[in-house]
């Protein structure tokens, strides 16, 4: 029984929606809402039940729907009822649904004739019927009865364009027979949304209670007040048939043999009842799949894709079989190893443009970081002189020394090589740490494999200590090697004989010669305290060289905007704002001089730590040293020189030191890169590729390092069930593709006799006395309340709809929506 009209489309389009359901998915193909729009007791519930062919509407006399009734049909095996705001309650009984639907419109409306825009949803699964939404709307009325307010007629009219509104709304007119067609109020509502009437369908019902010796013969067959869509006629069941409880299957036998018989319908008795409309409908539905078939198939046909290498790759994996279990830990092991391999080479697939990571962060640090803890040791010129100066009398003892002894210059250049322990024991640590960053970013794809993970992330740390402890041996070994022999006979050591000739300003730097106007570093960097008197500081591409500090006004380099040299610079720290996001340092002029303009320091600021530490160590490199406080200025005034001699001799130490450890610093900035490549980095790469795998093995549990993870195994599965279920969908939209044809639409009418809804507004109501402009509601928020998975797509816009014609029409704020709980 019930909805036969709709069962062609209900196998295919179920097995597209079960397909796509079992994943999770939602089929897209977004049936559209139907809406009954007609005047109290016009007949629109019983074309409802019509739908369904169940009785389970409320009943009577006057206004009978005062809340709207969102009506999910959902085609299931079992029939039965489940209301939204009696969550997991079942009505197998259509007469308690009945009973249920009057108890919840009392509720929120009273007993006494008020209505309420909030809807009642009812979700019917049922055999019969097909996935859509028929939505009951409150008859249109006029005159105001009981507690209803004075503006009744224009609540119900907004309640109604909330819905009518809608492009995926499909408009059933329904009008009685015995009333005056010209003056029909469903006519005219759909007409102010509908203008073209592509979606507007006019039911004449009532049609057996129409004065003896008239019919609505021209009216049906559309030639008076004629409809784009034309109008079907319906005969619905009296209220003597509802009290004698008769079935609609006999009431639809009764329709049909009514317009059989009836001399001015039989010769369009195939075109008239409630199976027609059913057709008609059930046609619209199939217009619009075909509409929506090319844009699903294609949308299907992409995520299939997506899927395809991970389903082949799944499909080949069975947990039971022991060879394929080695086979993929094998796989993974290589995979590991190409990765890693990757990571460190910098010739990844996949290129991070947010950070540095891998070899690029271990390139930063063997020529930022390093070079940067070994120009903090140089730069200490007052402990330097001072430890000269100690040494050199500490040599000569009680006696006043006449020559320079050569005791203090092996004494100090060997201090300062014991004291490049620290900053390369550093660098040893902050390259390891490195490494075992990259390889936590590299097993963490095996995390679909929790003992393997764990048991590779253990072999593969300990591996990388082990070569990290023989990598600090070797270092210092290297060091204790410049500590055994002070080579005074190298050819770039200037020698005691020219260290008197030697100016103590040009050798300052000597340890980190660079060649003149080389350039160092090149970056974005914010003038933050100029800015503050300009509206807001301004950005600007800095070029560091060995002479010069430039900014310029872009990148591109053409227009620049100053150039600073770096004679007589000095860098301070400064402290971050409250409320900034910068990291800010300052330079300044030792003699007071002003930096720029009438600034006297320039406050620099970049966007991370990161930045400042790297523009710090370059222009440590330029030569630009931080600044000494207050009390070492004065410390080291107070020990100033009084004997000539002895600061001839301390400055003639101090050249030859320098010229000795640029020496050194040159080749421990060479050496040290290299030692930490040779045996940290390619020894942990030749590990990973050609011992790892055998250590695993020697583990002697392959089998359970191959346990998925229960996250892992069902997101496999789930990978599986989707790809089948997109297969079988596509299979599925082919054969509707194929079963299916589109019927056009009729072309436009003249339907100028509507004419478009205007009243008057009520004098007692709480608008009276000004001019309202009524017209259509602001959509109501959509209505989903089987949740964001809901199957039942009815609701959302429909999409597809080409050469739809909106209507610009005044809108009202709708009546407030009380709080349900």
């Amino acid at each position: 029984m019930g909805n036969r009209g709709m069962e062609d489309l209900i196998p295919l389009v179920n097995r597209l929606q079960e397909a796509l359901s079992t994943v999770g998915q939602s089929s897209s193909l977004h049936l559209p809402q139907i809406a009954v729009v007609g005047g109290q007791s016009a007949g629109k519930s019983s074309v409802l039940e019509n739908f369904v062919g169940r009785d389970f509407l409320p009943r009577g006399s006057g206004i009978v729907t005062r809340r709207p009734l969102i009506l999910q049909l959902l085609n299931s095996s079992a029939e039965y009822g489940e209301f939204f705001h009696c969550k997991g309650r079942k009505f197998t009984d259509f007469g308690d649904i009945r009973r249920e639907i009057e108890s919840e419109t009392r509720r929120l409306t009273g007993s006494n004739k008020g209505i309420s825009p909030v809807p009642i949803t009812l979700k019917i699964y049922s055999p019969h019927v097909l996935n859509l939404t028929l939505v009951d709307l409150p008859g249109i009325t006029k005159v105001p009865v009981g507690d209803q307010p004075a503006d009744i007629e224009y609540q119900i009219r907004d309640i109604i364009m909330q819905y009518i509104c809608k492009e995926n709304c499909l408009i059933l007119a329904v009008t009685p027979a015995n009333t005056d067609l010209a003056n029909s109020d469903a006519l005219k509502l759909a007409k102010d949304v509908d203008p073209q009437g592509q979606r507007t369908i006019g039911v004449i019902t009532k049609l057996d209670l129409m004065d003896k010796g008239t019919d609505a013969k021209e009216i049906l067959e559309n030639r008076l007040l004629p409809l784009r869509r034309g109008y079907i006629g319906i005969v619905n069941r009296s209220q003597k048939d509802i009290d004698g409880n008769k079935d609609i299957m006999a009431a639809l036998e009764s329709e049909r043999d009514f317009f059989l018989f009836h001399p001015a319908y039989k010769h369009i008795a195939e075109r008239m009842g409630t199976p027609y409309l059913q057709r008609i409908l059930n046609q619209q539905l199939t217009n619009h799949i075909r509409e929506a078939l090319p844009a699903f198939r294609s949308h299907l046909q992409s995520q299939l894709l997506a899927l395809n290498k991970k389903a082949e790759e799944y499909r080949r994996f069975s947990p039971d079989d022991a060879s394929r279990r080695t086979k993929t830990l094998l796989q993974l092991v290589q995979r590991l190893a190409v990765d890693f391999e990757k990571l460190i080479e910098g010739s990844g697939d996949k290129v991070d443009t947010v950070t540095l990571s891998g070899g690029a962060r271990i390139n930063q640090i063997f020529h930022e970081r390093f070079p940067s803890e070994l120009v903090k040791i140089e730069s200490d010129e007052r402990k330097l002189r001072q430890e000269i100066n100690y040494a050199i009398r500490n040599i000569h003892g009680v006696r006043t020394g006449l020559f320079t002894p050569d005791m203090a210059f092996e004494a100090i250049v060997k201090k300062q090589i014991t004291s490049l322990k620290g900053p390369c024991i550093k660098f040893i640590d902050m390259v390891s740490q490195e490494l075992i960053t990259t390889v936590y970013q590299c097993i963490s794809k095996l995390s679909a494999f929790p003992q393997l993970r764990e048991e590779t992330e253990r072999i593969i740390i300990t591996e990388i200590r082990e070569q990290e402890n023989k990598c600090r041996e070797q270092v210092l070994l290297l060091i204790d090697i410049q500590l055994a022999y002070i080579n005074t006979k190298h050819e770039d050591f200037i020698g005691f004989t020219n260290s008197q000739q030697v100016n103590s300003q040009s050798n300052m730097n000597s340890s980190v010669q660079i060649a003149r106007n080389q350039v160092i570093q090149k970056g974005w960097l914010t003038i933050s305290n100029i800015g503050i008197m300009k509206g807001g500081a301004k950005e600007f591409w800095f070029i560091l060289s060995t002479e010069s500090l430039s900014w310029y006004k872009d990148g591109e380099e053409k227009e620049k905007k100053y150039m600073l040299p770096l004679d007589n610079l000095k860098l301070r720290d400064v402290e971050k704002g409250f409320m900034s996001s910068k990291f800010v340092f300052a330079i300044f002029n030792t003699e007071l001089r002003n930096v720029y303009k009438d600034y006297k320091c320039l406050e620099l600021a970049c966007n991370s730590q990161e930045e400042l530490d790297s523009w710090k160590a370059s222009l440590l490199r330029a030569g630009v040293y931080p600044e000494r406080d207050a009390a070492e200025e004065q410390e080291s005034g107070a020990q100033s020189f009084t004997d000539p001699q002895l600061e001839r001799q301390v400055e003639t130490i101090r050249n030859l030191v320098d010229s000795y450890m640029s020496i050194i610093y040159k080749t421990v900035r060479d050496l040290m890169p290299k030692t930490i490549m040779h045996l940290m980095i390619n020894s942990v790469k030749e590990f990973i590729s050609s011992e790892l795998l055998a250590q695993l093995y020697a583990l002697g549990e392959c089998s359970a390092l191959m346990d998925e993870s229960p996250e892992q195994k069902q997101h496999r599965e789930e990978v599986l069930r989707k790809h089948s279920a997109l297969k079988e969908a596509l299979t599925v939209v082919g054969e509707i593709s194929s079963s299916t044809f589109t019927t056009p639409l009729p072309p436009p009418v003249d339907s100028s006799w509507i004419q478009h809804q205007s009243s008057t507004q009520p004098k007692n109501s709480a608008t009276a006395g000004r001019l309202v402009i009524r017209g259509h509601a602001p959509p109501v928020p959509r209505v989903n309340p089987s949740g964001p998975n809901s199957s039942t797509d009815g609701l959302q816009q429909l999409t597809g709809q080409h050469n739809r014609v909106t209507t610009s029409v005044p809108r009202r704020q709708p009546p407030a929506i009380p709080g349900v709980k």
